[in-house]
């Protein structure tokens, strides 16, 4: 479908230049969606961990299985680089409207 300026007169098709920095725009867009993908997922990764934070205070012992979930949490950008790595731990369960993850990361031990 051609791309157009809606005015109040009618559309006005895009010109050559316009065609082209738009597709230039829709390039640049797609190339970032990884890099959101991955902030997305340090942004559950935080959330995971401040869950448990209060484990970390000096009073409370933590247990090894937390330490070791956290760990792995942490280590998520390492041990998962590529696109469909974060696609995986970004998938939702059942219809994709709840908010729980499928990956098994996400759960706390």
């Amino acid at each position: 479908m051609p791309r157009v300026h809606t005015t109040p007169n009618g559309n006005i098709p895009f010109t050559a230049e316009e065609n082209a920095q738009r597709d230039a725009e829709e390039q640049a867009w797609n190339d970032k969606a990884a890099e959101r993908k991955l902030e997305e997922i340090k942004e559950i990764r935080l959330g995971k961990l401040k869950e448990t934070d209060y484990l970390a205070n000096s009073d409370t012992t933590m247990p090894e299985n937390i330490k070791t979930w956290r760990q792995s949490l942490r280590d998520i950008p390492q041990n998962n680089t590529t696109e469909a790595e974060y696609d995986s731990l970004l998938e939702r369960e059942g219809d994709g409207r709840r908010t729980e993850r499928k990956h098994a990361i996400w759960s706390k031990p």
